[in-house]
C-alpha cells in the first residue's frame, strides 16, 4: 500500500512525458489530459482516506530505510495538500476546454501543466530537505514554460525578473541545505527534528533557518521579498495564472508550515516572533498594492499578498488553533484565487480589457458572471458563513490569545481593505450603465470550473464542522513533532 504515496507524483509525470509527443493531435491531448486528472484526483482520495483511516504512509525507494534514502511521506497535513491541488488541477482540466489555443497545445501546455502538477504534490510529500529542493526545480521549471506561452513581449519582460529571482532562491536554498547537513549530518525532516536540539551551535542552526526562511519567503512572495510576483502573474494566459495563483506561493507557505514546526522551533522567541511582523508588513502591502490599481488582474494578484501574510501569522503564533487556521486557510485560498483568476480572465476576454475603468454594466451581458464575482469577493474577505470567515475566525482567535494584538488589528482591518478592493470590480465592472459592447460571450467552461470552486468554498465554511476535525487533526501533528518523528524513524 506504500507505492500510493507515489501515484500523485508518478501519474502526471508519466502522462505528461507522454503527451510530449501528442501536441499536434489536439484533440486526442485535451481527452487524455482530462482523463488523467480525473485519475489522479481519485487517487488523491483514496489516499486521503487511506491515511485518515489508518494512519500515515512511507515509502521508502529503493528499499533503503529512512534516514538513509529518499522518502515519501504521506501524513495527514500532506493528503490535505495533495487533495487540494487536484481539485484545482481538476477545474483547471474545465477551465482549459474552451481557453487553451490550438497554439498553447502546440507548444506543450498540458505537459508542462503536468509538470508542474507533479512537482508541487512531489514538494508536499517529500520527506527530506534535499528532495524539496528538487521538487522546487520541478514546478519552477514547468512554471518557466508556462509563463512565456504566448510570446508577447510583456511576458518575455516579466518572465525575465521571475527567472533571476527564482534561479537566485534555488541557489541559495541548495547552499542552506548543505550547510545543514555539514552541522547535523542529514536531510532527512524527521532526523532533522530529533538533531537540532542536540546541535551545540545553536547559533548557527538559528541562522540556517532564517536563510531557509528568505528562500521560503521568496518563493511565498512575503514582504519585502514580493515585487516579482504582482505582474509576472497577470502576463500569462488566465489559466496560467489560476495554477501559479493557487498553488505556486502556497508550496512556500507549506514548507515554512513543515520546517517551521518539525525542525526550527527550538527558538520561538526569535523565529516566531520575526514571522508575526512579516505577516503584518505583508498584509498591509498586499492591500495597498490591491487598493492602487485599476487593472482587474493585478487587483486579484495583489491579493495573494496578504492571504499568504495571515498564513503566516498562524505559524508565527505557533498554537494548535492557529496552524488549524493555517491549514484551513491555506485550502480556502487556494480555491478562491483560483476562482478569481479564472473569473477575472473570463471578465478581460468579455471586455476586451483589464482596465476597470473602461468597464461598465456588463451585469446586463454577463449576470451569472457578475454574481459569482460578488460572492467570491465575500468568499476571499471572510464574511461568514464562507471558508475565508473560518480560516480568519482561526488566525485572529490565536493571535489574540498569545497577546499579538497589532497583527490581529491589521488582520481585521486588510479584511475590510480586501472586501472593498475585490467588491469595486463588481461596481466597476457590472453595475451601472453599459460602456462598451463586450467582445466575446462568456465560456461555459469558465463559468463551470469557476462555479466548482465557489461551491467548495461555500462547502468549507457551512460544513466546517465536519471539515474541521480533519484540519485539526493536522494540526495537531504539527505541534507534537514527535508524531512524525517516530512514524517515518520506526524500527
Amino acid at each position: 500500500m506504500s507505492n500510493l504515496v507515489f501515484l500523485p507524483i508518478f501519474i502526471p509525470l508519466f502522462f505528461g512525458a507522454l503527451l510530449v509527443f501528442f501536441n499536434k493531435k489536439q484533440k486526442a491531448t485535451v481527452n487524455i489530459s482530462f482523463l488523467v486528472v480525473l485519475l489522479n484526483f481519485g487517487v488523491s482520495i483514496f489516499l486521503s482516506y487511506h491515511v485518515f483511516s489508518t494512519g500515515p504512509l512511507t515509502l521508502e525507494t529503493g528499499g533503503w530505510k529512512a534516514p538513509y534514502g529518499i522518502i515519501l511521506v504521506a501524513d495527514k497535513l500532506s493528503v490535505i495538500m495533495i487533495l487540494a491541488v487536484n481539485v484545482i488541477a481538476l477545474t483547471a482540466a474545465i477551465f482549459a476546454l474552451s481557453s487553451v489555443t490550438e497554439k498553447m497545445i502546440e507548444h506543450y501546455f498540458y505537459p508542462l501543466f503536468f509538470l508542474l502538477i507533479a512537482g508541487v504534490s512531489g514538494a508536499f510529500l517529500t520527506g527530506d530537505l534535499f528532495n524539496l529542493f528538487v521538487f522546487f526545480e520541478v514546478l519552477l521549471m514547468a512554471s518557466y514554460g508556462l509563463i512565456i506561452i504566448g510570446g508577447s513581449k510583456h511576458q518575455f519582460r516579466e518572465s525575465v525578473k521571475y527567472i533571476l529571482l527564482n534561479l537566485f532562491s534555488s541557489i541559495l536554498f541548495v547552499t542552506t541545505v548543505a550547510f545543514l547537513y555539514s552541522v547535523t549530518g542529514t536531510v532527512n525532516m524527521a532526523q532533522l527534528g530529533e538533531r537540532v536540539g542536540q546541535v551545540e551551535q545553536q547559533g548557527i542552526l538559528t541562522g540556517i533557518g532564517i536563510l531557509l526562511f528568505i528562500v521560503f519567503a521568496t518563493k511565498g512572495a512575503l514582504f519585502p521579498l514580493y515585487f516579482w510576483l504582482p505582474k509576472s502573474y497577470i502576463v500569462p494566459s488566465p489559466i496560467v495564472s489560476a495554477l501559479f495563483g493557487a498553488l505556486l506561493t502556497k508550496v512556500g507557505v507549506y514548507s515554512m508550515l513543515r520546517v517551521f514546526t518539525l525542525i526550527f522551533s527550538h527558538k520561538l522567541e526569535l523565529t516566531h516572533t520575526f514571522f508575526i511582523w512579516i505577516a503584518t508588513l505583508t498584509m498591509i502591502i498586499g492591500v495597498i498594492g490591491a487598493l492602487s490599481t485599476s487593472n482587474v488582474k493585478l487587483i486579484i494578484a495583489y491579493n495573494i499578498m496578504p492571504a499568504i501574510g495571515f498564513m503566516l501569522l498562524g505559524i508565527g503564533t505557533f498554537s494548535a488553533e492557529s496552524l488549524a487556521g493555517t491549514i484551513y486557510y491555506l485550502v480556502h485560498d487556494m480555491a478562491i484565487k483560483a476562482a478569481l483568476f479564472f473569473l477575472a480572465g473570463l471578465l478581460v476576454w468579455h471586455a476586451g480589457t483589464s482596465n476597470l475603468k473602461k468597464m461598465g454594466g456588463y451585469i446586463k451581458t454577463a449576470p451569472l458572471m457578475g454574481w459569482m464575482f460578488f460572492i467570491a469577493a465575500l468568499i476571499l474577505a471572510g464574511i461568514p458563513p464562507f471558508s475565508g470567515f473560518i480560516g480568519k475566525y482561526l488566525l485572529l482567535r490565536g493571535a489574540m490569545d498569545e497577546g499579538h494584538y497589532i497583527a490581529a488589528g491589521v488582520g481585521l482591518l486588510s479584511s475590510l481593505l480586501i472586501l472593498f478592493s475585490v467588491i469595486r470590480i463588481f461596481i466597476g465592472a457590472f453595475w451601472g450603465e453599459l460602456k462598451e459592447e463586450p467582445k466575446q460571450s462568456v465560456r461555459t467552461s469558465g463559468l463551470a470550473a469557476s462555479a466548482v470552486l465557489i461551491a467548495i468554498s461555500i462547502l468549507l465554511g457551512v460544513g466546517a464542522e465536519w471539515f474541521y476535525p480533519y484540519v485539526q487533526a493536522a494540526a495537531d501533528s504539527l505541534i507534537d513533532p514527535q508524531i512524525y518523528i517516530d512514524y517515518v524513524l520506526k524500527e
